[in-house]
């Protein structure tokens, strides 16, 4: 699956590089590691590189509106704009001034060209979007659309998040690129589809099954560990809502070693790349977030459910 909306986990990819640098100076002396520090400079850069034609000068005002000190990822929020250099916002320090949006300053509003939103669209805009939000602008959107600020990731680029996208994605690469992808996908079966949905529920039991805009770990299936009360139950909310879901197989996910209380044990884990896109190019960090399932067994590997992280290594090439 892809995280386009606000993508989260960097700051985890950044720290825990920091830490293996004081803990073990030793080993990046003896092996050609690739660094990952550059990162918030690379956002910055590409953050700038997006600005629009409102832009003043050649150094673009880049802000990161955050929801503020209770939402989960607010460590990442405030350390991504430390690191880059720029003013961290909330939905209150912005508004709109004579076509621009501006954000409080000691000096008064200022105009802000581009914004590193880490809010989800239906709170961004409550002139536009739900009414209720307190955490977005009221008219970004108006300004947004007439050229007056740039909003990174776009407003509309979360229906990449939903997991039944990625069963098109192969479709979507030759597309634009007329080219077969290099990497294949996991197989995926859009529960919306009526033979899709036959198959699923006759191999229930050997699936994992997801929320199509579900995260976190959270409203999903894994079929070989699931009790019988369980397949029954989500038996039924998928004849109910199968629009609701999509289904894989259950991956043999690659193991590394954590120390447990008993000593060093495998446990199961992912990776998550980090990708930036501008009008200069793409550009893909050297290394990654590796997430650990900690418990014993478990394929769940997100933080919200218990997991784990490691410093993830890229290698020099010769």
């Amino acid at each position: 699956e892809d995280n386009a909306r606000t993508p989260s986990g960097v700051s985890y990819m950044l720290e825990n590089r920091e830490t293996m640098l004081k803990m073990f100076p030793e080993l990046f002396s003896h092996i050609r590691v690739q660094p990952v520090q550059q990162y918030p400079s690379m956002l910055r850069r590409s953050l700038e590189q997006c600005a629009p034609p409102a832009a003043n000068g050649n150094r673009p005002t880049v802000a990161v509106l955050t929801p503020g000190i209770h939402n989960s990822a607010y460590f990442e929020h405030a350390f991504l704009a430390d690191q880059m250099g720029v003013e961290l916002v909330e939905g209150h320090d912005l508004r709109v001034t004579d076509g621009r949006i501006a954000m409080r300053t000691t000096r008064g509003y200022e105009p802000v060209d581009v914004i590193y939103r880490r809010i989800d669209d239906d709170f961004l805009d409550p002139l536009n979007f739900r009414s209720d939000s307190l955490l977005g602008v009221a008219g970004i959107f108006d300004i947004y659309r007439a050229g007056g600020i740039t909003i990174a990731n776009a407003p509309g680029t979360g229906i990449a998040d939903d997991k039944a996208i990625y069963s098109y994605m192969p479709e979507i690469v030759e597309f634009y690129t007329g080219q077969k992808p290099i990497l294949q996908n996991v197989p995926t079966w859009r529960c919306a589809e009526k033979d899709a949905l036959a198959y699923v529920l006759d191999h229930l039991e050997e699936l994992v099954v997801k929320e199509v805009h579900g995260s976190g770990g959270y409203g999903m299936l894994v079929g070989p560990a699931a009790s019988k009360s369980e397949l029954k139950s989500f038996r039924a909310k998928l004849m109910a809502k199968p629009e609701y879901y999509i289904a894989q197989p259950t991956l043999a996910l690659s193991t590394v070693p954590v120390l447990t209380k008993t000593g060093l044990a495998p446990r199961h884990v992912d990776l998550r790349p980090f990708v930036l896109v501008s009008p200069e190019g793409v550009q893909v960090t050297p290394g990654g977030l590796t997430r650990v399932a900690m418990k014993k067994g478990s394929l769940v590997v997100n933080s919200s459910q218990g997991g784990g992280t490691k410093d993830t290594w890229v290698l020099k090439g010769d």
